[in-house]
């Protein structure tokens, strides 16, 4: 059996060791750096380990693939920082900072090309359904982004169309990964079905603490300055679940207007123009989601969803020592710091 200790050691010396054309170096060096940035390497991690689930040792048919979902996931960043004007990632400057926008979407244009060569050299007796499941969960990463852009236009979003969103954006290829290994590893339809839905319950559940972490988090171990989704009105979890509640309970006098709903719409436009002004921003913001209850609401839909999760994974009929597995896996990821 391929042991944690195995997963890391390869994924170390994978990304250690990955290699992206020389010239010109104004196109691949942001490759080089946005990889070398680190990151925990969450898509890969899982790839490996829903392989060795059914698999007793490494090789390349795995490795590139595993691979391939994280230069995929990091030219979503590159882009994303692009269209979010982010300036910090990770802790260190954007590419679109450290370079420019030009150079930063070229450059994620090659990385997702790279990504698809890699992944191109997945077992040749799945790669049809490889490069199946890999093309469409791209192109649903693009629907994610595409509607999470649309919601910056709107005041209100409904819970259901967010999931939706996140679903999309985020969990499709957490779902994927998990698939991904399972499928070169030579599981059968049903394991590699309860695994993509194990990833899928994982990913919203790890979308949702990033946006807690936003606002909650640590900026020195997080990498992101604290409650830039609320200067930027970006809908969070914690946002659309506050707008509801305080809405609903607005109408039934249970909250004092001061922190209902037409409380939170009022926050939502205060000026940031500065750093006091953005600060003032985030704690009313802050208070209205504690008075509320959001802070607690939003630790409890984390813990359901990694029930949920944990519920396929229980189904697929592993040993005690292979479960665990994917149970520390599923822990680690959604009790982090960044």
């Amino acid at each position: 059996m391929i042991s944690e200790n195995q997963i890391e050691e390869v994924l170390e010396d994978l990304f250690e060791n990955i290699e992206f054309s020389a010239e010109p170096a104004g196109l691949y060096d942001p490759l080089r750096y946005m990889i070398g940035i680190g990151g925990k390497r969450v898509r890969p991690r899982l790839c490996l380990i829903a392989y060795s689930l059914f698999k007793d040792s490494f090789d390349e048919k795995i490795l590139e693939p595993a691979a391939a979902l994280e230069v995929f996931h990091s030219f979503t960043l590159i882009h994303d920082d692009i269209m979010d004007n982010s300036d910090m990632r990770r802790g260190v400057p954007t590419v679109c900072s450290k370079w420019d926008a030009n150079t930063a979407i070229i450059s994620g244009d090659v990385m997702s090309i790279d990504s698809y060569r890699r992944m191109a050299k997945a077992s040749a007796s799945v790669l049809p359904q490889v490069l199946g499941l890999f093309s469409t969960t791209a192109a649903q990463v693009c629907e994610g982004q595409q509607y999470d852009m649309d919601f910056e236009k709107s005041k209100d979003v409904p819970m259901d169309a967010y999931m939706k969103m996140i679903g999309l954006k985020t969990a499709v290829l957490i779902a994927c990964s998990a698939k991904l290994g399972a499928l070169v590893g030579g599981a059968d339809e049903r394991a590699c079905d309860l695994l993509y839905k194990f990833g899928y319950d994982l990913g919203l559940a790890f979308q949702i603490t990033d946006d807690y972490l936003d606002l909650y988090g640590d900026t020195a171990i997080f990498g992101k300055k604290i409650g830039g989704d609320i200067i930027n009105n970006k809908k969070t979890w914690l946002l659309i679940k506050a707008l509801e509640k305080g809405g609903e309970l607005e109408k039934s006098g249970a909250v004092d207007p001061a922190h209902g709903k037409a409380a939170l719409l009022r926050a939502m436009d205060m000026k940031t123009d500065n750093e006091a002004e953005k600060n003032a921003k985030i704690a009313k913001v802050k208070e209205i989601y504690e008075t509320l209850g959001i802070d607690e609401d939003v630790k409890y839909e984390i813990i359901r969803l990694h029930a949920s999760a944990m519920g396929y994974a229980g189904m697929i009929g592993l040993s005690k020592v292979r479960y665990e597995m994917l149970h520390r896996y599923a822990d680690r990821l959604i009790g982090r710091n960044k």
